[in-house]
């Protein structure tokens, strides 16, 4: 033949991530889901992009205004800590978590502040009605006449509105609920969510206007859509919180200006969301502290210290396989440190329920908690609290030895800003300095913790 005919192949694309792939497979290659893989139609080679004509020249970087790109502040201590210090010109921020968490409330609120400051805010909402938005600002006190209110569902009448006001900041809440005319699918599909996500990405930047997406998350607790979002987007943020607690942790999977170790602390109320700089009282009982089958731990979530209380229940058992029960924290994790104190302290759980729970909806992940736990469980079984005043760092290894962990410097001053007084820490841990009125404990094993901390009489 004179010419050679365009072939056309069969696309393919993952409904979760986005992912394409020439020909049909069952599991995604990008984010491993099974059976996600759905047939997009027809993909027809076209020719390659030339080179036109630059828009601004190219200059050494030293000339660029970097004053242009400052920070400013949200004027929610919390929210800024997670970004680095505030909102920079042009960024785009997703906001993720999962339903009643709190993302709207707190975008109200951060709306609100802004508009305080002078700026023009433009909210736009999809979730909900106008009056409905405006019902919960005046509950939490977020009305303001430079916040601007707009519920749209219509990408291209969400564009209108950015050009006719022209905001200092943009709120959209959220992208799932937008649609765009020009591309096939229900709103919140994979296609739709890309294209909406460009267009108001390139509408946000080329402005310079902060702006914050809001986005749904997965079963898996993953952001939706497609995660060429996430790639486009400059932080990433996710919202958590359990339903039946007021606590709410903001922590950043990703940010392009700052540190993704910070992690920002909030309590959900009926009046609204408020930022806690200091969340000790949220995970300390202090009023119930010296009593049996409670001890307290230092962890670190990112860069910040965050006290924790873990309390045991041991009780005798009616039952010929005991009951248990933890909340806050790992089961797995619990029934190894059981089998340590039986094994290698001689403390006897085996035939009794054990039932294990932190305080504040604090959930406890690290190792680090070990000690505390092992501690907590032992004088709930012996019915004696140990020693007031105490907090107990470290991890425990199946050979019954405490093992050292990072940041023990922080935690130990973190402890003594708390009101300990006593600290039990391993003894295979560099020296730490003991701060003013604090008695640092160094143990070797979990069996001298706790004669040392769970006294006989």
């Amino acid at each position: 033949m004179a010419a050679s005919t365009r072939t056309s192949k069969p696309a393919y694309h993952c409904t979760e991530c986005g992912w394409t792939a020439v020909k049909w497979v069952g599991r995604c290659g990008e984010c491993q889901a099974w059976g996600s893989v759905v047939e997009a139609g027809a993909a027809t080679a076209g020719p390659t992009t030339k080179a036109t004509a630059a828009t601004t020249p190219a200059r050494p970087i030293g000339e660029i205004d970097a004053t242009a790109s400052e920070r400013r502040p949200t004027g929610v201590a919390e929210f800024d800590r997670v970004l680095g210090g505030g909102l920079v010109p042009g960024a785009v921020v997703l906001l993720a978590g999962e339903p009643g968490v709190g993302k709207s409330t707190l975008l109200l609120d951060v709306a609100a502040r802004a508009a305080r400051t002078g700026r023009t805010v433009l909210y736009v909402t999809g979730e909900e009605s106008a009056g409905q938005v405006r019902l919960r600002a005046e509950r939490i006190g977020a009305l303001d006449s430079g916040l601007l209110l707009a519920a749209e569902t219509d990408l291209g009448a969400v564009l209108a509105h950015i050009e006719a006001q022209d905001p200092g900041l943009l709120l959209v809440d959220s992208i799932q609920t937008i649609a765009s005319a020009s591309i096939d699918g229900a709103a919140g599909g994979v296609s739709q969510v890309r294209e909406v996500a460009s267009a108001l990405i390139q509408a946000a930047k080329s402005r310079g206007c902060p702006m914050v997406l809001v986005g749904h998350v997965t079963r898996e607790g993953t952001v939706a859509g497609p995660r060429l979002v996430e790639h486009l987007v400059d932080v990433v943020c996710q919202f958590e919180g359990e339903q039946h607690s007021q606590l709410r942790l903001l922590r950043a999977i990703k940010n392009r200006f700052g540190s993704v170790d910070e992690v920002g602390c909030f309590q959900l109320l009926d009046t609204g969301i408020e930022g806690v700089a200091d969340p000790s009282g949220l995970f300390l009982s202090r009023e119930g502290a010296h009593v049996a089958g409670t001890c307290a731990t230092i962890t670190i979530d990112g860069k910040r210290p965050l006290p924790a209380e873990i309390q045991a229940l041991v009780a005798p058992s009616a039952l010929s396989n005991p009951r248990r029960a933890t909340s806050g924290i790992d089961s797995s994790r619990v029934a190894m440190i059981l089998a340590v104190l039986q094994r290698r302290v001689g403390v006897a759980v085996a035939a009794d329920d054990v039932y294990v729970s932190t305080i504040g909806g604090a959930r406890v992940t690290e190792p680090a908690a070990d000690v505390a736990l092992a501690l907590a469980l032992a004088s709930a079984r012996a019915d004696r609290p140990v020693r007031e005043g105490l907090v107990a760092i470290g991890e425990v290894a199946l050979s019954g030895a405490v093992r050292p962990v990072t940041g023990l410097g922080q935690r130990v001053a973190e402890a003594a800003r708390l009101g300990f007084t006593e600290v039990l820490v391993p003894a295979t841990a560099q020296a730490v300095e003991a701060p003013a009125g604090v008695t640092v404990h160094a143990v070797a094993t979990i069996r001298e913790a706790v004669e040392r901390a769970v006294p006989r009489s």
